[in-house]
């Protein structure tokens, strides 16, 4: 039967005009197979929702209110078109689109899948922040309420086709993002007063601040960031991205639509979607291809200011994107003395009793002998190898080894080996998923598991269970970021 698939799609007139014969054999005998294996897709998978923002509606959405109110009918329709549709009842308990479950944000005060806005009644500036893709807004809740505590006008913005369902990040596009990137940059400079605007992204989102800070570096109509804290930034992602775009149009072609998907799972977390299109992949690697690009042409063309402070927070391992991009795409380009890197190092004793995948040690190495980097870093890590204890140790640019360690009162929590791409931003104590369960009885909680039992009894797949999902050293993240954005508009 398999033989027979692969004959009859291998004649179809996409596979004839982008693939060799033997290549679309091998691409499809792969593909076939991990369609069979793959779970069926849900509502929340195939459902189109019309009332999300995109560019085709740039003529009538022009404001951050226009923008909000298309999102009040975007929920609506959700509700309608998904929720309503759902089963409920106790075997839908962790289900996140069945109506009153453990998982259902809806009732949460506030929403945060939703775009929220956190004013100050004197504020020294605002700020506008970028989620990544396939999360929402609550993934810098934290940093955002710790800077509105710091006096700044807060602006936390919900990225075309995130916040909803899966399916909503199966056709969005790059301009879509780009587009409501303008539109609350737009909102923040109608404000009252003449205050710096700065941008704190994670992941696509730092691609996006990027992206952004770049057109304004030549267009006089926007205005400059001070200052960029971009965490776990998506400079450079894994080369498998590039074969996104195959997939998604493999996906048409009649009995490969799960290859619209590089990811289906259960959706069991509030305000990060499990499940991952091939579409959004695409974009992610396209989008970061381009500001590659784009940052490499404007440092050769050597300006007087390439790009305005930035300030990195990057765990040394990560799955998602790499820090050699970081280094060499991003910071190794732009002038002396003016960025900043901070790397998360592995818990070396915990490390050390297992053969690592990926020891992050060479990167680390390198940045230790480079005495050519025109930017800082902070390596953070253990004391020693003896010690859970985790110290900093900064070296300046253009310098030699780090300056003495500093401690920062803190220790690797135990059988924690590092962090993780999703883990930066996020502190011990967030509710959702921190390293401590909530005090309240039958919250949800997705931090800290630790179950043990038969395989495929959980919903919950090991992988996910095991990624690290908060940063037990958050504080320092926080204060840098704060102090960052001070000392950035100071200089405004």
């Amino acid at each position: 039967m398999i033989t027979t698939a692969l004959h009859n799609q291998a004649n179809h007139p996409l596979f004839k005009r982008s693939l060799p014969r033997w290549l679309t054999i091998l691409v499809l005998s792969i593909t076939l197979q991990a369609c069979d294996r793959g779970p069926p897709l849900e509502l929340w998978h195939t459902t189109k929702l019309h009332q999300e923002f995109s560019t085709d509606l740039a003529g009538e959405v022009t404001t951050l209110a226009d923008y909000l109110a298309l999102e009040d009918r975007l929920y609506a329709e959700l509700e309608r078109e998904v929720i309503a549709q759902v089963p409920t009842g106790p075997a839908q308990q962790f289900a996140r689109y069945s109506s009153g479950s453990a998982t259902d944000p809806r009732d949460d005060n506030p929403d945060w899948n939703r775009s929220f806005e956190l004013p100050h009644d004197t504020p020294r500036g605002h700020v506008l922040l970028l989620h990544g893709m396939s999360d929402s807004p609550y993934s810098l809740r934290a940093p955002g309420l710790a800077l509105q505590a710091s006096g700044y006008h807060v602006l936390g913005l919900r990225l075309p086709g995130h916040g909803t369902i899966p399916a909503g990040i199966k056709d969005v596009q790059a301009a879509d993002m780009i587009a409501a990137v303008r539109l609350g940059i737009a909102h923040l400079a109608t404000q009252p007063g003449d205050l710096p605007l700065h941008i704190v992204g994670y992941s696509t989102g730092a691609t996006l601040a990027l992206d952004y800070t770049l057109d304004a570096m030549t267009d006089d109509s926007l205005q400059i960031p001070a200052s960029l804290v971009l965490l776990s930034p998506a400079i450079g992602v894994h080369p498998v991205a590039g074969l996104a775009s195959l997939a998604d149009t493999l996906s048409a072609i009649p009995g490969l639509g799960s290859l619209a998907w590089t990811d289906v799972m259960q959706e069991f977390d509030p305000y990060k979607y499990n499940s991952f299109p091939s579409n959004a992949a695409d974009v992610v690697h396209k989008l970061t291809q381009s500001v590659k690009k784009r940052l490499a042409a404007r440092a050769g063309s050597d300006p007087d200011v390439i790009l305005p402070p930035v300030l990195a927070f990057k765990s040394a391992v990560d799955a998602t994107v790499t820090t050699d991009a970081v280094v060499d795409n991003l910071l190794r380009l732009l002038k002396p003395d003016r960025h900043q890197l901070v790397l998360f190092d592995v818990n070396r004793i915990a490390a050390g009793k297992m053969l690592l995948a990926a020891d992050p040690g060479p990167i680390n190495q390198r940045l230790l002998d480079d005495e050519s980097l025109p930017f800082g870093v902070t390596f953070i890590g253990n004391a020693n190898e003896d010690s859970l204890e985790v110290v900093a140790r900064h070296k300046a640019s253009y310098s030699g080894p780090p300056g003495p360690r500093q401690s920062l009162g803190m220790k690797w929590p135990p059988y924690v080996i590092s962090l993780s791409h999703v883990a930066v931003g996020f502190a011990p104590d967030d509710p959702l998923y921190g390293g401590v369960p909530p005090a309240t009885r039958g919250q949800l909680y997705l931090g800290n598991l630790a179950l043990r039992g038969e395989r495929g009894l959980s919903t919950i797949p090991p992988e996910w269970v095991m990624r690290m999902r908060y940063n037990p050293f958050y504080e320092t993240v926080e204060k840098r970021t704060i102090e960052w954005i001070e000392s950035a508009g100071k200089d405004v």
